[in-house]
């Protein structure tokens, strides 16, 4: 090695030591006629060296040093840093590249930098202190969970990259093949059916770390490249999946944190829309929703006499100082959401002592709807205190659900990575969510592959929409982490999900041929699991977008300002992969 230490690594036990470090130049700084101060760089940290005031060096030139380890008079010992004790001197420099100014600082001002600029030069971005930290934690939840899964006898696999276009749900990457003009590989969107025709295989337990590629608008925690830990199991309930999936999970937050959490909370997809108005509800925060459809059950107000569902929920804290403008806003940010409207109502000290009950009023455009007795128990049921605001949605029950939980989000949240590490494992979801507009069938809430829960199976052609699937999903601070399932093994079960969706035989073969041609020849009962590492790693790492903690994103706009990808390729390219481009739409 050029160097006998890293710069971040000396310490008063060094002293009398003569080392040889390198580095960018971090800082120059003059000390009298004959020395400057060099403060030098590397992934490890910052350590200072006192060499000749006619060394040249400038900001990240990089430099090879050796000099003896002294230490620092106490008025001079720097206490951020980790080498502030000590420092190198007499030093010789050798210098091994020299630099240009480099378009943004190499410190925490740079977080204030335009993103594109910083991601045209990520390779300079790359060697901030906090990208290096963050690809490390990536690095570590990595291995945590690699080692997780081979302490359980999970065997690792790697599946293809080039497969056939498979209707999952997400827009594919297509790749046009060279051999055969005119048709068509994909880019995996996940590992699914490779890793269940493994379990056919006898594999037993699968694992991978698995990059997957979706062509979906990106966004804070979607990008079009995404590595999942991937896994499979035969022969296994929900509870082996979960108990099996989570221990790569909490491995890697124990890893990054030194604490490990503490094991997974576990609520069906019914309570989680009931209490939170959400799949993936956060559980950092209260601001439950609250059932309310009884305290109206003999109303004459209208708009809430229509509505099958009628809930609220209680922002405290002084919200009822919201002014108007706020309120309007979150009225029509309802209506987009699809309710029929918002009522809110302000809950101020009562001027006479008495109000509508527990000391206060309730202020708001509709209160002269509500009888004293709603607005008596409307206050009882919702635990209403003075400067509490009210927020009540009146509709069908799911719409009143996600409509209050999104405002619940919007509201209350605290950032993703704020605060303690809330994991959730959301069971039991139901097996089809709506129907398609054209046809009229029930549409998969997961895939068409996913195992129906078997107390409700005698369900599935008379009540179809009622029917829950061994389905679950885990769930960190809001955000979704994963999803898996047990799946269809049993081809007569397949085939009943088939015909409600719509697929009969000749098309089955025609989709999913491939897939289901094995499963003749005995497949085993089995389940798995996928959960996204950018995401897990972006929370543990305290950052709110997994572009930092990716090496090399993309922007929201999808093309890379650093390499100019996505970008043209020549006809003699085109041509030989049988592709044409057609001219842009006018």
């Amino acid at each position: 090695m050029m160097r006998t230490h890293n710069c971040g690594e000396l310490t008063a036990a060094h002293v009398g030591h003569e080392v040889t470090l390198t580095g960018w130049v971090n800082g120059r700084r003059e000390h009298g006629e004959h020395l400057a101060f060099v403060d030098l760089r590397d992934h490890n940290g910052i350590t200072q060296c006192v060499v000749d005031n006619d060394v040249d060096v400038r900001r990240e030139y990089v430099l090879k040093v050796t000099g003896t380890v002294v230490a620092r008079t106490p008025d001079t010992v720097n206490e951020s840093l980790a080498t502030g004790e000590i420092e190198l001197k007499p030093c010789t420099v050798e210098v091994l590249s020299i630099a240009e100014p480099p378009p943004f600082p190499m410190d925490d001002r740079a977080d204030d930098v335009d993103e594109m600029l910083r991601l045209k030069h990520r390779y300079l971005d790359l060697r901030r202190d906090r990208m290096q930290r963050n690809l490390r934690i990536r690095s570590t939840v990595n291995n945590a969970i690699r080692n997780a899964m081979t302490k359980q006898d999970f065997v690792e696999v790697e599946t293809p990259m080039l497969m056939p276009s498979t209707p999952e749900g997400a827009r594919e990457f297509l790749v046009p093949s060279r051999q055969r003009p005119g048709n068509f590989y994909a880019l995996p969107q996940s590992p699914q059916l490779y890793k269940q025709l493994l379990m056919v295989g006898g594999l037993d337990r699968y694992f991978q770390i698995a990059r997957c590629l979706r062509d979906e608008d990106l966004r804070a925690d979607r990008q079009y490249e995404f590595m999942q830990l991937d896994m499979e199991m035969s022969f296994v309930d929900v509870d082996d999946v979960l108990i099996a999936a989570e221990q790569g999970v909490l491995d890697a937050a124990e890893a990054v944190t030194g604490v490990r959490p503490d094991p997974v909370e576990r609520m069906t997809w019914h309570e989680a829309m009931e209490r939170f108005g959400s799949d993936k509800p956060d559980l950092r925060f209260g601001v439950e929703l609250i059932e309310l459809t009884d305290v109206f059950g003999s109303t004459d107000f209208k708009a809430f006499s229509s509505a099958t569902s009628i809930k609220g929920i209680n922002l405290p804290d002084g919200a009822a100082d919201y002014g108007r403008n706020k309120l309007d806003g979150l009225t029509d940010d309802a209506k987009k959401m699809g309710a029929k409207g918002l009522v809110w109502m302000k809950c101020v000290a009562a001027e006479d002592g008495a109000g509508d009950g527990a000391g206060i009023t309730l202020e708001s455009p509709v209160a002269k709807f509500c009888s004293p007795e709603e607005k008596a128990l409307l206050i009882e049921r919702m635990g209403a205190t003075e400067g509490d605001l009210l927020m009540i949605v009146a509709d069908e029950w799911m719409t009143t659900c996600e409509v209050l939980g999104e405002l619940r989000n919007r509201v209350a949240r605290p950032p993703v990575s704020e605060g303690p590490y809330k994991y959730l494992w959301v069971t039991d979801f139901p097996l089809f969510v709506g129907t398609d507009k054209t046809t009229g069938r029930p549409k998969p809430g997961h895939h068409a592959f996913c195992h129906p829960h078997l107390e409700d199976l005698d369900k599935l052609e008379s009540d179809p929409m009622s029917v829950r699937a061994w389905a679950y999903d885990l769930v960190l601070n809001g955000w979704e982490l994963g999803s898996g399932s047990i799946r269809i093994h049993d081809p007569e079960l397949q085939r009943r999900v088939f015909a409600l969706l719509g697929i009969d035989e000749e098309e089955a073969n025609k989709r999913f041929g491939f897939f289901l041609e094995p499963f003749k020849y005995g497949a085993p009962p089995h389940g798995g699991f996928a959960y996204g590492i950018d995401r897990l790693t972006a929370i543990l790492a305290g950052e709110e977008n997994i572009r930092e903690i990716i090496a090399f994103p993309k922007p929201q706009s999808g093309i890379d300002p650093m390499t100019g990808a996505p970008g043209e390729v020549d006809d003699k390219q085109l041509a030989e992969l049988g592709v044409r481009v057609l001219p842009p739409a006018t």
